[in-house]
């Protein structure tokens, strides 16, 4: 088992404008799911714990626009580091999201691929799937904040859009 620094540190996150480390993890579902799916699409790739606070604070950040999202057509896809299935399926129970999403049990891949040593992480990565923002792990990025980083690096950037 691996354990994760609260401590915040930008240089460890993946640099911006080099193609997404890729993975293919199982959904709660037991179903194989890769980032290339999503191909074409810009994804949101929140990596987190059921346990982490500030992962929760991310996830109401989020939720607030789930709609604007959908709107949007990006997905969302947590990754939990550290979770069972069991602790996952809990934390989620009840919690439904209008946009694309997939809650993806990590084995590793994305633990090492996105040098991940300070959570939430919120890697951005867009249709070509190249990362266009990493928050490093330092803090919260806020609703406006992603409405801001989707119509700058979405396929629909540059058009007129907001939160819902």
């Amino acid at each position: 088992m691996f354990m994760l620094s609260f401590t915040p540190v930008a240089a460890l996150a993946v640099d911006t404008g080099v193609p997404a480390p890729g993975f293919t993890l199982k959904n709660l579902q037991g179903q194989e799911v890769s980032l290339a799916d999503f191909k074409g699409r810009l994804v949101l790739l929140k990596l987190a714990t059921t346990w982490c606070h500030s992962c929760k604070e991310l996830s109401a950040e989020i939720a607030k626009i789930g709609n604007f999202l959908k709107d949007q057509d990006v997905v969302f896809l947590e990754v939990y580091l550290q979770d069972s299935e069991e602790m996952v399926e809990t934390y989620l129970n009840g919690i439904e999201h209008p946009m694309t999403f997939q809650a993806l049990l990590d084995d590793g891949q994305v633990y090492e691929g996105y040098n991940v040593y300070a959570i939430p992480r919120l890697p951005i990565v867009d249709a070509d799937q190249v990362v266009r923002f990493d928050s490093g792990g330092t803090g919260i990025v806020l609703a406006e904040d992603i409405v801001t980083l989707i119509n700058k690096f979405g396929p629909q950037s540059g058009a007129a859009a907001g939160a819902s």
